[in-house]
């Protein structure tokens, strides 16, 4: 039985209709990445399957009980208090008194008083009563996972640290059905690896709109796609969908033709003399009006962006060169022992090169953007400029963007012509080629989405030569067709590129050399792209414990090790030992048929995608079956001692 069925449902915003009439059935364990352009309605569609938005028509179907998580793109208003009371304070009912152990264990922590401990031992009991305990390490482990300090206070984090706490807590409550809204915006790689990890692990369904290749590549097992108001199921992996998809536009587009012959052939037919009027057959009349309102109804593809990019006259062999570059903010205190942001970084870049730089964030790639282009001044050592410089820099912020105005004011400044590679252009076609309509040249920037916000950037910068190209995560909102764009465009750019960027694919498609922040202030280079960096970096120190501190200085939150009381399964306890065994005895065969399967000689000549998915799928099925046996083996134990107590 399907867990939601997607019936005849239609989704509106003025015309044509975003999603008409759209049909599909999401399975229990599915992993459904939701592909489509900007704005052709996924995260109205999400929204919808959330339960925040009603179709305009149609119905979803669900399976009686399913619980439902969602992270929506904007953060809501109105959310208060330390991040570990917002990541669980929607889980359940014993979050209160989760989130009130966490404040007096951290009040111990810091001055272990009598009443503070006097308060702890209460709270403490509490929890224990309530069995909330498995409640507070999900809730640690995601907080821990996505690098979140769980003493923070909300209202004072960026948009990004806040979208950040929302993904923690849709991860913590483990519904049934869990929906993400671009969860990767404003992740680092590592936390974005840790994520995909998460995903893969993850004990339900998925549905997720990302343009992360590389995310949709490893997670997908379906693929919703919504285009020119059609939704469709496509029951493979992403590479899969990319080759099938590819064909169902060709058989498209070859039987449009052949339509579009025939309805030519009707037409002049129709418009024949005045005795072939009188003799013509009224049933081919009719069918002759059913294709002219076919092809008046039909929708024709979205275009492609068509981005170019104007290059200035070639720089010297130098472009730049930094010697012993260090850079410390003001305020930070050396001597006790904080490290600089940047320190004896000393690389030399030349015409041609393409860098990508890598880190987590915050430390502190956009300054070291800022400091080679000598937009900052370094605290130490010394920065050199070659000859002939041409500059565009992209800033992830974009902050040149003026919401007051228009779209066409953006990009011409109240002008009707633009110079594009020294000849005078007119800016609505231009601006076309950046896939904005006429409608839309007219709108405030207010008004943009965030890909459109992003192509206006493109659109802007690129009016202006370069030869040195510096671009601070330029890849956020696009499309994954336009993304493909911009990457070939990157590839074709004769100059100089410094790119920071946190997806994969395509740091892998367009740098050919990566700087990495490794912290502490290290900058250490490698050659090639992010897969090329993975191969050659040093091994990783050993992985934290998955419940590991939950944030701030007091150190880790942990259940008591000795319980004062035995306790007995709570009721959802109960019922997942209930299902434990089965799914165990699934994941089994699963393994099983799996390792039969990859034995053969013959599997590994069919389709190189089905290989690619099976090799990912046997080290996530292997850890899943790790942690159902080792909760199967938590759960009997507790069952066991609470019977041995109880007596016969």
């Amino acid at each position: 039985m399907a867990l939601v069925s997607i019936v005849d449902l239609s989704l509106s915003f003025g015309h044509p209709p975003l999603v008409e009439g759209g049909n599909a059935q999401i399975e229990a364990g599915d992993r459904v990445v939701l592909l489509g352009r900007n704005g052709c309605g996924k995260s109205t569609l999400l929204r919808c399957l959330a339960g925040e938005h009603e179709p305009d028509a149609g119905a979803l179907h669900w399976t009686p009980g399913v619980t439902r998580g969602f992270l929506p793109q904007e953060v809501p208003a109105g959310l208060r208090g330390s991040v570990y009371r917002i990541v669980s304070g929607a889980l359940a009912e014993e979050a209160a008194l989760l989130a009130d152990y966490h404040v007096a264990a951290q009040d111990v922590a810091r001055d272990p008083t009598p009443p503070a401990l006097a308060r702890l031992a209460r709270t403490e009991e509490a929890v224990e009563m309530a069995g909330a305990w498995a409640l507070h390490e999900r809730v640690a482990r995601a907080i821990a996972d996505l690098d979140l300090d769980g003493d923070a206070t909300f209202e004072t984090l960026s948009g990004g640290q806040k979208r950040r706490v929302l993904l923690a807590r849709s991860l913590a409550g483990e519904p049934d059905l869990l929906l993400l809204d671009e969860p990767t915006n404003h992740l680092d790689i590592d936390t974005i690896q840790r994520l995909e990890e998460r995903l893969l692990a993850y004990n339900g369904t998925l549905i997720i709109v990302t343009h992360d290749r590389a995310l949709a590549r490893s997670l997908a097992t379906r693929i919703l796609d919504i285009d020119r108001g059609r939704l469709t199921t496509w029951p493979c992996d992403y590479g899969t969908y990319q080759r099938r998809k590819e064909e169902a536009l060709a058989v498209e587009e070859a039987e449009r033709e052949r339509f579009d012959k025939r309805l030519a052939r009707e037409e002049v037919w129709v418009r024949q003399g005045i005795k072939a009027r009188r003799t013509r057959n009224e049933g081919r009349v009719r069918s002759l009006e059913r294709m002219r309102e076919q092809r008046a109804a039909r929708r024709g593809a979205v275009g492609q962006a068509r981005v170019r990019l104007q290059t200035a006259g070639r720089t010297g062999d130098m472009v730049i060169e930094a010697h012993d570059l260090g850079f410390q903010w003001k305020g930070l205190d050396v001597e006790a022992g904080k490290a600089p942001l940047l320190k004896k970084i000393t690389t030399r870049i030349v015409r041609g090169d393409r860098i990508g730089l890598l880190g987590p964030n915050g430390s502190g790639k956009t300054t070291l953007l800022r400091l080679l282009l000598g937009d900052l001044e370094p605290t130490s050592g010394s920065v050199r400029h070659g000859t002939r410089m041409e500059v565009v820099y992209y800033d992830q912020l974009r902050a040149e963007l003026d919401d007051e105005r228009t779209v066409l004011d953006t990009v011409a400044d109240g002008k009707d012509m633009i110079t594009f590679e020294g000849r005078p252009t007119h800016v609505h076609p231009y601006l076309a080629g950046f896939l904005f309509t006429r409608d839309r040249m007219e709108q405030p920037v207010s008004a943009l989405s965030g890909g459109e916000r992003n192509r206006l950037v493109l659109a802007r910068l690129f009016t202006k030569p370069c030869n040195v190209l510096v671009m601070d995560e330029p890849t956020n909102d696009l499309d994954v067709e336009t993304l493909e764009i911009l990457e070939q465009v990157l590839i074709d750019f004769p100059g100089t590129l410094l790119l920071v960027s946190h997806d994969r694919e395509f740091l892998d498609n367009v740098v050919t050399s990566t700087m990495v922040l490794e912290g502490k202030g290290q900058v250490t280079e490698y050659a090639g792209g992010y897969t090329d960096w993975l191969t050659q970096r040093p091994p990783p120190p050993p992985a934290p414990s998955p419940f590991s501190p939950v944030g701030g200085p007091s150190g880790p939150i942990s259940p008591p090790k000795t319980r004062s009381k035995p306790r007995k399964l709570t009721y959802n306890e109960t019922r997942e030992l209930a299902t434990l065994e089965p799914r165990i005895e699934a994941l089994e065969a699963e393994k099983e048929n799996l390792h039969a399967s990859m034995a053969d000689p013959v599997f590994y000549q069919a389709d190189p995608d089905a290989v690619a998915t099976a090799t990912r799928r046997l080290p996530a099925l292997e850890s899943e079956l790790e942690q159902a046996y080792a909760r199967w083996e938590e759960l009997e134990t507790i069952r066991e001692e609470a019977n041995r107590r109880q007596g016969p």
